[in-house]
């Protein structure tokens, strides 16, 4: 509903402020000249003129009576302090100063004032200290987002006030204490019932969930409490909100059984992970559209397997470390069409392992290491993904201790680094953070949201989008975007404003992305060089030390130019710099150049899921390369047994020497004081082909 709103406002402010006649109102003018004394870094357009309605000051939007409605300055590189002066732009509909990293201090009250503000985003910046309760006077607010600062304090209960706000964000900051609620502070965040957003994660907030904090009048569609200090039990109101798609609670101290959620019919994202849960595992049956479930590292009662995995048919990822499951896993599951990721590590899973014959095409992981497993059925409908069963009994038979399901030596599949790929001098760079992805391959999904991307930001201004994802340890998903301009050197102020700013979720991601939220990255719209010559060609002498200094300029980018190609042709360029006795460098006749960034991605950042084994030397990382090849990516660790010459000798004995009976050599690393070495990755074959050669079926079973 906001965003038809937003689109409204900014249309009628923008037609408004065509037709105004008037200069700028002297109020609103003196504010802006007022704060920009407090401000670095701001847009050209700005103090040229004592009009800012009239000039056009980027950023700044009028109505028709010449009052400014709408205040932009996203990704502007602004420096400093937001004074009280901006309680004096009364008319404000619009406020977003966010992905100003150097914007900080306090938040001023007399931000209460702008009480016709429906915007309010300030993500991204450096502001501190407690969020004033004087917020709360806002009663015309329908976006609030304060995330990615530095607040600490309690959450004010007059935010309770804000009765028409669909997005409240506070979301990774310092903030402390208990989630205020009518019933105890008189104002409280139950009153939102508005609100289809409550994201507090990334905080340290304490204390119990009040149970009236929701009720099935609720619009919720997200709650994202993770990586808090919530402790207590789950309110069971939390199982009444028809509309609720994300319910994210992991990492907090919540305890007790988990209420009933099969009311909860339209979640798709369940994450109850790394708490202090007890009683029996939560029943799911029938909540058919969940494509992401997560209950691992809680103390439940052990169980059989529940029968609620058989309604799971729309499920991406399910992962359920060490919750006390015993039983054999049903066929069915592995049968789901957009299943990726099963992991079911540290239970009590026994019998035999039958994945059945109608296997997932997009199964890429199954971990069922350290479980009581004793038999396992493999069909050739299982290609070969990662599939890890050490720690299992069946394992501790001798012909099959070395296979690769025992031994863990099995691969993922990350994917080539830069499926979207755009390179330029002046890119502009915004990281989209998504923060309850339902899929664990983001590659599979990457072509959906370049697409998506492309259509949203190109019909503002022409350009060339690349994509680059990564993932880290809160399972958020990360995707930088570089926007390259077309036809032009850099883009200017307005361009970045008013087509790469997706702070008020004006751009809808493909569902299964989930929520999301936007920060620029620095962007260099000042042209120092080009000032200079300016100079210069007004003064002949400056003209001179212009030049001179610019032919320096030039040469030493040359050089460097000139270095970072011989980089790419010629690798071992720094070959013995680290003072080592490692004679000449290799020579290679076949192996392929990776950059260290290339296999950053390959495995996931090496995140510790795809280390495939340890030694003197460092460890070994499965990857997968753009082409679906599996290989083995050997990373020396910084005083390793394997020196520069071991190094050298390997890397020319493989690359020259082809044998059936040989690992192949596919590629190297040596970048960054890094020595990496990738192989074909080997499986030593199925199962069935260890044992008995390659029948259509295995069916091994181990008797005590």
């Amino acid at each position: 509903m906001f965003k038809r709103q937003l689109f409204l406002l900014l249309f009628l402010s923008v037609a408004g402020s065509r037709i105004a006649s008037a200069e700028t109102n002297q109020q609103d003018a003196a504010a802006l000249r007022a704060l920009m004394k407090k401000w670095k870094n701001v847009p050209a357009s700005w103090g040229k003129s004592n009009d800012p309605c009239g000039a056009k000051w980027d950023g700044i939007v009028c109505d028709g009576n010449s009052r400014i409605t709408s205040l932009n300055l996203f990704g502007m590189n602004i420096a400093g302090t937001l004074g009280d002066d901006i309680g004096s732009l009364t008319e404000l509909r619009v406020l977003d100063l966010s992905s100003n990293r150097d914007l900080g201090g306090s938040l001023p009250a007399a931000i209460g004032k702008l009480v016709k503000l429906e915007y309010l985003a300030l993500i991204g910046c450096s502001f501190s200290g407690p969020v004033p309760s004087e917020l709360g006077n806002l009663s015309q607010l329908l976006f609030f987002a304060l995330n990615s600062n530095k607040f600490t304090g309690t959450i004010p209960p007059s935010l309770g006030k804000l009765s028409r706000v669909t997005w409240l964000d506070l979301a990774d900051n310092q903030l402390t204490g208990p989630l205020p609620n009518s019933r105890d502070n008189g104002t409280g965040l139950d009153q939102l019932v508005e609100a289809e957003h409550f994201h507090f994660n990334q905080n340290m907030l304490q204390g119990s969930v009040p149970e009236s904090l929701f009720n099935s009048t609720m619009h919720l569609k997200h709650i994202l409490f993770d990586r808090n200090n919530f402790s207590g039990p789950i309110p069971a109101s939390i199982g009444i909100i028809p509309t609720l798609e994300v319910l994210r609670l992991n990492d907090n101290g919540f305890t007790g059984q988990v209420p009933p959620l099969s009311n909860l019919t339209k979640l798709h994202v369940l994450m109850l992970s790394n708490n202090k849960l007890s009683g029996p595992i939560p029943n799911l049956t029938g909540m058919t559209w969940l494509e992401n479930v997560d209950i691992s590292n809680n103390s439940f009662v052990p169980s059989e397997v529940p029968s609620w995995f058989s309604d799971l048919t729309n499920i991406m990822t399910l992962t359920m470390q060490s919750v006390g499951l015993s039983g054999q896993l049903p066929q069915m599951l592995f049968s789901f069409p957009k299943l990726q990721d099963v992991v079911l590590s540290d239970n009590q899973l026994n019998g035999t392992l039958d994945m059945g014959n109608n296997i997932s095409e997009g199964l890429d992981l199954v971990d069922i290491q350290n479980n009581k497993i004793t038999s396992v059925t493999v069909y050739n409908s299982f290609k070969g993904q990662f599939l890890n069963l050490a720690g299992n009994p069946l394992c501790n038979n001798s012909l099959l201790s070395d296979t690769t399901p025992c031994t863990g030596q099995q691969t993922e599949a990350p994917p080539q680094p830069l499926p979207f790929d755009a390179q330029c001098a002046n890119p502009f760079i915004e990281t989209i953070v998504f923060r309850a992805p339902s899929f664990g391959d983001v590659i599979k999904y990457l072509p959906d949201l370049h697409s998506n991307l492309s259509r949203k930001l190109s019909s503002c201004t022409p350009n060339r989008l690349g994509l680059v994802p990564y993932s880290n340890d809160d399972a958020y998903l990360n995707v930088d975007i570089r926007a390259c301009p077309v036809n032009q050197k850099k883009f200017n102020y307005s361009q970045v404003l008013n087509c790469f700013n997706l702070t008020l979720q004006t751009y809808k991601p493909p569902e299964m992305f989930g929520p999301y939220y936007v920060k620029a990255h620095p962007y260099p719209f000042h042209d120092k060089a080009s000032r200079a010559v300016l100079i210069g060609v007004v003064t002949g002498s400056v003209l001179l030390v212009v030049g001179l200094a610019l032919v320096g300029f030039y040469a030493v980018r040359q050089k460097k130019r000139a270095q970072r190609l011989v980089s790419i042709n010629n690798p071992f360029a720094s070959w013995g710099s680290m003072g080592e006795d490692i004679g000449e460098a290799p020579k290679l006749k076949s192996a392929r150049f990776f950059t260290l960034e290339e296999l950053k991605l390959y495995t996931n950042d090496f995140r510790e899921i795809n280390a495939i084994g340890a030694g003197g030397y460092g460890r070994v990382y499965r990857g997968k390369l753009p082409d679906g090849q599996l290989v083995a990516i050997k990373r020396s660790k910084e005083g390793s047994m394997q020196g520069g010459l071991e190094f050298k000798t390997e890397i020319e004995l493989l690359s020259r020497v082809h044998h059936k009976n040989l690992v192949g050599l596919v590629g190297f690393c040596f970048e960054k004081g890094e020595r990496m070495l990738v192989y074909e990755f080997i499986p030593n074959g199925t199962l069935s082909e260890a044992l008995y050669g390659k029948f259509f079926r295995l069916n091994i079973t181990i008797y005590n």
